[in-house]
């Protein structure tokens, strides 16, 4: 009987060991050599930097410009000025005394009175009026004594910063101690005139939430960028601060 149609063989098939080519692809996974950038991020090698690279990036050296600054507190230890106003568990950051541009009236003020007193004396003595001479020394002597009660006021100014808070002491006889918690310092800035950009000194002015505040205003602080920023990473980083203090002083330790 005639076949009512075409038939397949019955070994038609498709051969055992057929398959893909090891180098087929499907569109978009081609070998190209850059793909060797796609690999197992285990297989990578670690980083090396030469000892040029390293010294750039501690930004310490000379001739590196640019590179982090740090203001450095006057001591490492509170002094007994100041560690009489530290609660045990408080840590403390440092203290500053206040830029040497607040000296700047009163050493004016003494050395204009030095030479108009002096220049009057020298007057009165060749005129022969030894009581005026006199009357001209007393004063000059009281000038000379409010100077120096200026210089040692702001010898015993103490801006200073801990992980609670912030700080200022003042006054010789008679002492005042203003602080704000960070916690409750809600705005804070500093500002620089043209002569304190040269010569680096700032008002810093701190808002809290608070109507009263005992607290602030503080001129003529040193280096008030650096310090700005110190303050600043105590409020919002105080682990890194921890963090880096520790390091700190383990290395102070092995060295």
């Amino acid at each position: 009987m005639a076949s009512s149609g075409p038939g397949y063989s019955a070994d038609a098939g498709y051969s055992a060991d057929a398959g893909y080519s090891p180098d087929a692809g499907y569109a978009g996974y081609g070998t190209d050599p850059r793909d060797e950038d796609y690999r197992d991020p285990g297989e990578y090698d670690d980083p090396v930097f030469t000892p040029e690279e390293l010294e750039g990036l501690g930004g310490e050296g000379a001739g590196v410009a640019g590179g982090p600054r740090r203001v450095l507190p006057l001591e490492d230890e509170p002094t007994t000025l100041v560690s009489r106003y530290l609660f045990p568990t408080e840590r403390y950051r440092g203290e500053w005394k206040r830029h040497w541009i607040h000296l700047s009236t009163p050493l004016l003020i003494g050395i204009g009175a030095t030479l108009a007193l002096g220049y009057l004396a020298g007057f009165l003595t060749r005129q022969n009026i030894d009581g005026l001479v006199t009357a001209a020394v007393l004063i000059w002597l009281g000038v000379m004594g409010w100077v120096a009660w200026k210089v040692g006021d702001w010898y015993f100014d103490r801006f200073i910063l801990t992980n609670k808070r912030v700080m200022v002491v003042n006054g010789i006889i008679t002492r005042k101690v203003a602080m704000m918690p960070l916690l409750r310092v809600t705005d804070m800035k500093y500002e620089q005139s043209a002569l304190g950009r040269m010569l680096s000194y700032g008002t810093f002015v701190l808002e809290s939430a608070g109507q009263d505040q005992a607290l602030r205003e503080v001129k003529h602080l040193p280096n008030p960028n650096e310090l700005y920023l110190r303050v600043v990473e105590e409020m919002y980083e105080p682990q890194a601060v921890e963090a880096r203090l520790g390091k700190d002083g383990d290395a102070g330790d092995d060295a």
